[in-house]
């Protein structure tokens, strides 16, 4: 029942969702949430080692969640739910995009589409956001913590960064190892 639970679950979020894995956040949370598949923290883990590996972080995301929770029939299972809608469209959109090319319908569409990408994946930067820089909630202890300066930190070195242009997977590494490095320093 766990396969088609997993295969089901995907398989709306690869069809309800519109926009990449980013804007699939929301919905993969409140999903892997409400069937207490992994808790927020795992699922910030995930998301991370999703997007640290190669290939597109939906299909990543939904291959980690099905193979912890149904082992690899159910990695399997995820992942083939959440690719086969965009597989379906795009096979009727190659048909037909001669058809669909210059309608100002399609065009029209697309364009009120953007915004609610952009509010969908501001909507998980802020939810993931508040788990990482507050996991014990919102109060003032957490400010008192050295998790939250390094994961501030972090942050605000991967921004700086990106905005200069440096290689994504530069930024990745960089802060894997920042990570990495105070762990040890914050377990010693």
């Amino acid at each position: 029942m766990i396969y088609f639970d997993l295969f089901l679950t995907f398989l709306k979020i690869g069809l309800l969702t519109f926009g990449g894995g980013y804007a699939m956040l929301p919905m993969i949370q409140e999903e892997v949430s409400a069937h207490s598949w992994l808790n927020q923290s795992e699922l910030i883990d995930f998301i991370a080692v999703s997007e640290s590996t190669p290939g597109p972080f939906a299909v990543n995301i939904a291959t980690f969640v099905g193979t912890r929770t149904g082992g690899i029939f159910g990695g399997l299972c995820a992942t083939f739910g959440v690719v086969l809608p965009s597989f379906v469209i795009i096979l009727f959109v190659a048909r037909f995009y001669q058809k669909f090319k210059s309608s100002k319908l399609v065009a029209g569409a697309m364009n009120g589409l953007k915004p609610a990408v952009v509010g969908l994946i501001a909507a998980a930067l802020l939810s993931l956001s508040v788990t990482v820089f507050f996991p014990a909630g919102l109060n003032t202890a957490v400010f008192s913590t050295a998790q939250f300066y390094v994961s501030l930190g972090i942050f605000a070195v991967a921004v700086v960064l990106a905005f200069k242009k440096f290689h994504p997977i530069l930024i990745i590494l960089l802060s894997a190892v920042i990570g990495i490095i105070a762990g040890l320093i914050g377990t010693a």
